[in-house]
């Protein structure tokens, strides 16, 4: 039963981190692919840096520049640059630049940010970055002390993983995989990233089509973060922007050519 309740906290912790990131800030601010319900929108906005530990105006901006340099020497986290030893490094680095930036209303961070209504969070503007990794680690220390260690470890690992989350996307998806689409870059469609990081490791669909909410494209490609999508949807708490989503690929049907009469 204690082994049931830790990995039952880890995957609600963890579900939590990465609907946060997927939904609200990938689908959601950076493409537009989906539109929150305004209480829903306003719940990330302030609770998101909360959550995950990133701020969600700066993660946009890092991930929309990613979208418009993706593997070229100018891209914030890709490991055509550092590899894959180097991603961890390179994308903490990439965001502390990113939110001096925004700070500092320097144009070449801030022109990414236009359409999204709202600042930096208030942690970050006061220099308390820090806080939600203290809150998470106090409440995983509570869980050690009164419960046991190993629920502790659970429910940190959990919520904050969007490290390891970010680092398996922006390596296995831009290195490891097939490809659907003949992009610029060097996206890949790695099915291991994308079970794991709910459909974020399909990069070759979502770079081909960035306003879709779905990322998957052939039948055998599974987006469980559209899932999620297509459930919130029909809870009222979003809507998905259909009309932009990833055409069906072609069928055999589709493909043979028509009878002429006559």
């Amino acid at each position: 039963m204690y082994i049931v309740l830790c990995a039952a906290v880890f995957t609600a912790a963890y579900l939590l981190n990465i609907l946060t990131i997927s939904v609200g800030y990938h689908r959601g601010f950076a493409h537009q692919a989906v539109t929150l319900h305004p209480l829903l929108r306003r719940l990330v906005i302030a609770g998101g840096n909360w959550v995950t530990g990133l701020d969600p105006k700066a993660w946009v901006v890092m991930h929309r520049m990613h979208h418009e340099y993706s593997d070229t020497p100018l891209d914030p986290h890709s490991p055509v640059n550092v590899g894959m030893r180097g991603m961890g490094l390179e994308q903490l680095r990439s965001y502390k630049r990113v939110i001096v930036g925004l700070l500092k209303k320097n144009p070449a961070y801030t022109r990414y940010a236009r359409d999204l209504d709202f600042p930096v969070n208030v942690l970050i503007r006061r220099k308390l970055w820090y806080l939600p990794y203290l809150v998470h680690a106090l409440v995983a220390l509570a869980l050690a002390v009164y419960v046991g260690p190993l629920l502790g470890i659970a429910y940190f690992l959990g919520m904050m993983s969007h490290p390891i989350q970010g680092g398996l996307v922006n390596w296995l998806g831009h290195a490891v995989g097939g490809r659907n689409f003949a992009t610029d870059d060097n996206s890949r469609n790695n099915h291991l990233a994308a079970w794991l990081i709910l459909g974020e490791g399909f990069q070759n669909n979502h770079h081909r089509y960035p306003g879709s909410a779905k990322f998957s494209y052939r039948h055998h490609e599974i987006d469980l973060g559209y899932c999620a999508c297509v459930l919130m949807d029909w809870m009222g708490w979003l809507e998905i922007h259909r009309n932009a989503l990833i055409p069906r690929p072609p069928t055999a049907a589709t493909l043979q050519p028509r009878m002429r009469l006559g």
